[in-house]
This record gives structure tokens, sequence and C-alpha cells, in this order.
């Protein structure tokens, strides 16, 4: 899930940053991105700049709304207390 809070809607971002910021090696991102591909979640590109080879990871439509509904599952788990439209309004 750390890879699909990472990322944003209709941003794409570059193989090597996305591993520096999570902190991963190469060989467990590229399982881990291979994964999520597999789920449409993430949209790889591989592209060139100039003579050099770049990947593009981005964030699918489904990804952005599998990770929202992933959040909201886990804030419920830790305040389990409903909440109705006019108690949040107050708070």
């Amino acid at each position: 899930m750390a890879t699909l809070a990472t990322l944003s809607d209709r941003d794409r971002i570059t193989f090597p940053r996305l591993q520096e910021i999570l902190r991963m090696t190469a060989g467990n991102l590229s399982v881990h991105l291979r994964k999520l591909e597999e789920a449409k979640y993430v949209e790889i590109v591989k592209t060139h700049q100039g003579r050099t080879p770049v990947t593009l990871v981005g964030l699918t439509r489904r990804g952005r709304l599998a990770f929202e509904e992933y959040t909201a599952a886990v804030r419920a788990l830790l305040d389990p207390t409903p909440r109705s439209p006019s108690t949040e309004e107050k708070s």
C-alpha cells in the first residue's frame, strides 16, 4: 500500500525515484509493481530520454479507488464509532 500512497493521480514517477522514496531494492520493487500492474492498480510505461531507458509508474483510477477503500476500512477499524454527516460537520 505504500506504493499506492506514494503515487498521485495523473502523475508518473520514475522507477529509481519510487525505489528511493520507498527504500526498496530494485528486485523487491519490481515484484511488487508487477503484482500491482496485474491487478490494474498501476500502469508501467517504458520509454527513453535520449538514449537512456526510463521506466515510469503511474496510478490508475482503479488503483486510486482501491487505495481509498483500503484507507477507509483501516479508519473504520481504528475508530469503529459510526459517524453521520451531521456529526462530522460539528467536529
